[in-house]
């Protein structure tokens, strides 16, 4: 049988900086429009469904022909509500995309669920941009990590890492937003408490690697941008705009 991977995009809108941000306008269409939108153009993801607590968000995502999973507004974290949606659906393999990145390329969908097609003994997958900009890499805003060299993630951080101690640019690698997941990996992880990193970074993936898992990490060519206030959504929208244009 066909293993199949289902993309779960949990929305909420209780934004505590920005109320309501799924359903901002950008370029004529609501953001969560823009998320859905690129994963059903992934390739390799079988069914998208947008994870919700929030009537408005759901009306929004029926109307323009979108799966709805209504879930708990009790669930403290994106990864908990893709966790349970998961526990009711029969895919294997599961993507946590984030309802905020209306940027993000169908291709690093298709990129964070190759790895899990490929190789069963991988429990879970994530994206990272190599880039050389050395203003955004002391920004504590951007996300970095660094990986051994089978490719998995030693360690994800605010600050710049790798640190050069001469002082030289480096190469280095921005985390984006998705992950992907095999079902019984992601409820264990859901399950588990939040690690001493994780509260101290804000970081949720880094409660798997002080737990002793991996996390693959896939190289891709696409950069994405999350919008948390409405000046990144007026950021974010000249970009949009501007792309599909092109």
């Amino acid at each position: 049988m066909t293993t199949k991977a289902a993309v779960v995009i949990p929305s909420r809108y209780g934004s505590t900086r920005f109320p309501g941000k799924p359903l901002a306008m950008l370029c004529g269409k609501p953001m969560i429009w823009h998320v859905w939108d690129a994963a059903r153009r992934a390739k390799l993801a079988s069914r998208v469904v947008v994870a919700t607590d929030d009537s408005r968000i759901a009306d929004a995502v029926r109307a323009f022909g979108g799966e709805v999973a209504m879930t708990s507004p009790d669930c403290a974290s994106g990864t908990d509500r893709v966790a349970e949606v998961a526990r009711s659906l029969d895919e294997e393999l599961f993507l946590n995309l984030q309802g905020d990145e209306p940027l993000m390329n169908p291709a690093v969908v298709d990129a964070v669920i190759a790895p899990l097609l490929a190789d069963p003994a991988v429990m879970m997958t994530t994206a990272a941009l190599p880039m050389d900009d050395m203003a955004r890499f002391a920004d504590p805003m951007v996300v970095k990590l660094v990986t051994d060299d089978r490719g998995d993630a030693l360690y994800f951080s605010r600050a710049p890492i790798p640190h050069d101690r001469e002082g030289r640019p480096v190469r280095w690698r921005k985390h984006l937003g998705i992950y992907g997941y095999r079902k019984g990996f992601l409820l264990e992880m859901a399950a588990t408490a939040p690690s001493s990193l994780e509260t101290t970074e804000m970081l949720e993936q880094l409660r798997v690697l002080q737990a002793g898992y991996k996390i693959r990490v896939v190289d891709v060519a696409f950069d994405s941008a999350g919008v948390d206030t409405p000046e990144d959504l007026k950021n974010v929208e000249e970009r949009l705009c501007a792309r599909n244009a092109r």
